[in-house]
């Protein structure tokens, strides 16, 4: 079978019933043109149809007979990936056309107050080997580059989709000075946990916008900058950010689709920590209702990384969504595409985590690129004999994009699978109970954060690390590790409207003890 370095995975049969025999014409005569722009670029790019028998078959798979099902739609990408080995898988289509996998969230609890979100919908079971399943920690060691291209939830003509391939077929790479620049935008309460990402992303957080005062009026030239980083909070279909200055104070809009329509340029790479920030939610026709993360794409943005769902994070410190968006903006500054980055991100998120707590697990499930995995933003610098004419005419390269590609995947894969072999992570549980004096100090605390727990808000989880068992066989010791973990979740009160407000606190419990007392809030 032919090479494949790129792998466009659609169905054919959804875009049709979406926008019909002329809608889908248009869209594959722009597929035509990124295929032909990719092979300029040394890459050999197929599309692959799943709700094609005769592909499917030829694939040794089964085609995907209800595009909605999840368990079709991953068994489809797995044969496609075990017969053909691509490096980069980028799904063409929203959620109507490819679903987000249905991931169960071990935070949910089935309370509008609360974290309600019953799947942590996401990319990352097609980025792994592991068969099909809904429980994240079957996919904590991914080895896959995989990114989507979204066309727009629920409509009837293609405008949206064409455009984001028009962008995926013109990207140029540019100069990495170019992307050293930012937009930071953070809700002031979080200012702390803001000013750390970016002073370890770039070194430099002077000119971090907090909101309030600065509010959802931004200049051409403060959004000028390619690289976005935003940390604010966000909701459930809803085209708006919010900032808020202290945990008593109102929510005020930092950011919205209709002021930043046509105003992002060309080449912008964004990372948002907010909740529901890269949610794919239906918008009917009018484009100011549209996710923020259709603007941005759609003013020709390469890549933005977002949840789908409640994201959370602490108020000073980094960790949840701090961290696997700083580690993405850190791999695409390095010169890693942006399905690379991605991955790279998601990896060491798991191994920066031997044991994934729940907040981790949803954490890892949620974050998903929108873009075309395939594009560098930033421009591969040659070194040494990539200079020279040998190099070129040895390797047939010409310095577009760096070398060596076949061996960092082999490097991903391995990494991916030792993940698999050495992390644990934790289970919901609805037998266990704390004993009163983890309780006692569970209720202390989320009254210190400003909510009164109530029965429904407590949960209990055991930890699942046969990992750990395995190396203490193999290293012929017994270490002493955490038994289980309880926490508390509660709701602040709602400001003027805005979006939920929650807080997590967890316990973490060894030989009886609590050794560790943590809390997130939503994003």
């Amino acid at each position: 079978m032919p090479t494949v370095d790129k792998l466009i995975v659609t169905n054919t049969t959804a875009l049709r019933a979406k926008y019909g025999p002329a809608g889908v014409a248009a869209i594959l005569q722009n597929v035509d043109a990124l295929i032909k722009s990719d092979e300029r670029r040394k890459l050999t790019t197929r599309l692959l149809d799943v709700s094609s028998p005769g592909a499917m078959r030829a694939l040794d798979g089964r085609p995907v007979v209800e595009s909605g099902n999840p368990r079709q739609n991953k068994e489809a990408v797995d044969a496609a990936y075990r017969a053909l080995s691509p490096d980069y898988i980028m799904i063409l289509g929203s959620i109507d056309v490819i679903p987000h996998q249905d991931l169960k969230n071990p935070l949910y609890r089935p309370n509008a107050e609360y974290d309600d979100d019953r799947y942590a919908w996401g990319d990352l079971p097609y980025a792994c080997d592991a068969p099909y399943s809904q429980r994240i920690e079957d996919f904590r060691g991914p080895t896959r580059v995989v990114g989507r291209l979204p066309d727009l939830t629920g409509a009837d003509v293609p405008t949206v989709v064409l455009r984001l391939l028009r962008t995926a077929a013109q990207y140029r790479p540019r100069a990495p000075e170019t992307y050293r620049r930012y937009f930071g935008l953070s809700a002031k309460i979080w200012r702390w946990s803001s000013h750390k990402t970016l002073l370890e992303l770039v070194g430099d957080a002077g000119t971090l916008f907090l909101s309030p005062p600065e509010d959802e009026n931004w200049t051409d030239h403060e959004l000028a900058p390619l690289l976005h980083f935003i940390n604010c909070h966000g909701d459930k279909r809803k085209p708006q950010f919010w900032g808020q200055a202290t945990s008593e104070s109102r929510l005020v809009v930092s950011c919205e689709s209709r002021r930043l329509a046509g105003r992002v340029r060309d080449g912008a790479v964004v990372a948002v920590e907010c909740c529901y920030g890269a949610e794919l939610y239906r918008s009917g026709d009018d484009p100011s209702r549209r996710a923020i993360c259709y603007t941005y794409l759609t003013d020709g943005a390469y890549g933005y990384f977002g949840s789908s769902t409640i994201s959370y994070g602490p108020s000073r410190g980094n960790a949840r969504a701090d961290l696997i968006c700083r580690y993405f903006l850190e791999r695409v500054l390095a010169g890693a595409s942006l399905g690379r980055a991605a991955l790279q991100a998601r990896q060491r998120f798991v191994l920066d985590t031997p044991l994934l707590h729940p907040s981790e697990l949803k954490t890892l499930a949620q974050f998903n690129l929108l873009g075309d995995p395939s594009i560098h933003p930033v421009a591969h610098t040659p070194q040494g004999l990539e200079r020279t004419p040998l190099f070129r005419e040895v390797t047939g390269l010409a310095g577009v994009l760096p070398p060596g590609r076949k061996a960092r995947r082999d490097q991903l894969m391995r990494t991916g699978a030792s993940l698999v072999e050495t992390v644990g992570a934790m289970r919901p549980s609805t037998t266990l109970r704390p004993k009163p004096a983890v309780r006692q100090a569970l209720t202390r605390a989320a009254r210190a954060s400003g909510f009164t727990p109530r029965p429904d808000g407590f949960m209990s989880f055991t930890i699942h690390d046969p990992a750990g068992r395995r190396l203490d066989r193999r290293m012929r010791t017994r270490r002493t590790r955490p038994t289980a973990v309880y926490s508390v979740m509660g709701a602040l009160p709602r400001r003027d409207g805005g979006p939920r407000r929650i807080v997590l606190i967890s316990a973490t419990v060894q030989e009886g003890r609590i050794v560790m007392l943590r809390r997130l809030h939503s994003r």
